[in-house]
């Protein structure tokens, strides 16, 4: 069993964080959502045109690049940190750019050297998955795609082909941390992606607070939170850790003790 596949087979939803590389103190970021509960983390790959993300992640994506951050700088961030957490699953999270600049094959080798489970690239289609997927499904690492409220019945196998770890569901058609879907779609939405998919749901953009979360927790495998953290290091700056790590316990509660349907 993977560590993705571990941390969703808990008998309970998971809560999957996020953070942007190189915004604040990384490793400490990090760590302060390993104490806070997080049972997956998403580390964002700064670029300088986040087309997905609103404008917390973008600033953070910002202050990422002022500070220089590289890809080898975050290469060496998760192998850090997988020393440090070993069963904690990693995800690599952004645009195609810095993922493919060097060669899929590349990118891909590097990941597993560093012991990143799965990798997020928002702006590669399935359609074009031959760029990236070939290279990280032979390295071993996950390719986890996203599905939104526009990806209907005719257009969900593709997005679900080669697709491994969980599937993303991203609840609005919009940008990260903008506004959030009402539960109802996101429910009717959360059921027929699961019945057509094999492998765990976790839904995101929008959720904020413990109480949104708790809400889709009762239907999905697992709920992602990253504006919201990702402001605290806005706030706090080196200080955001331990602001982090009670956010997180917070989500990670009220996301642990919702129930999923059977």
């Amino acid at each position: 069993m993977t560590r993705l596949q571990a941390a969703f087979s808990k008998g309970r939803p998971a809560l999957v964080a996020f953070i942007t590389a190189g915004d604040g103190d990384t490793a400490a970021n990090l760590d302060a959502l390993v104490a806070g509960g997080a049972d997956v983390i998403e580390l964002g790959m700064p670029f300088t045109d986040p087309m997905a993300d609103g404008p917390a992640i973008q600033a953070a994506n910002l202050r990422s690049l002022a500070k220089g951050t590289r890809t080898a700088d975050i290469f060496r961030e998760a192998a850090a940190f997988r020393a440090r957490h070993p069963q904690t699953p990693l995800v690599l999270m952004g645009y195609a750019n810095p993922m493919v600049v060097r060669g899929a094959e590349w990118f891909a080798a590097e990941c597993a050297k560093a012991g990143v489970d799965g990798v997020i690239c928002v702006d590669i289609p399935p359609e074009e998955d031959a760029e990236l997927g070939p290279a990280l499904r032979a390295a071993g690492v996950s390719l986890i795609r996203l599905a939104t409220p526009t990806t209907d019945s005719a257009r969900l196998p593709a997005v679900l082909e080669g697709s491994s770890g969980f599937l993303y569901y991203v609840s609005v058609a919009g940008v990260t941390g903008k506004q959030q879907a009402a539960l109802d779609s996101i429910e009717q939405a959360v059921a027929r992606l699961k019945a057509a998919a094999t492998i765990p749901v976790a839904v995101g953009f929008g959720v904020r607070t413990p109480e949104q979360a708790a809400a889709i927790a009762a239907h999905a495998d697992g709920v992602v939170v990253g504006s919201a953290l990702v402001d605290l290091v806005a706030t706090h700056g080196d200080a955001a850790p331990a602001h982090i790590a009670t956010l997180t316990s917070a989500l990670s509660r009220a996301v642990h003790n919702a129930r999923v349907p059977a």
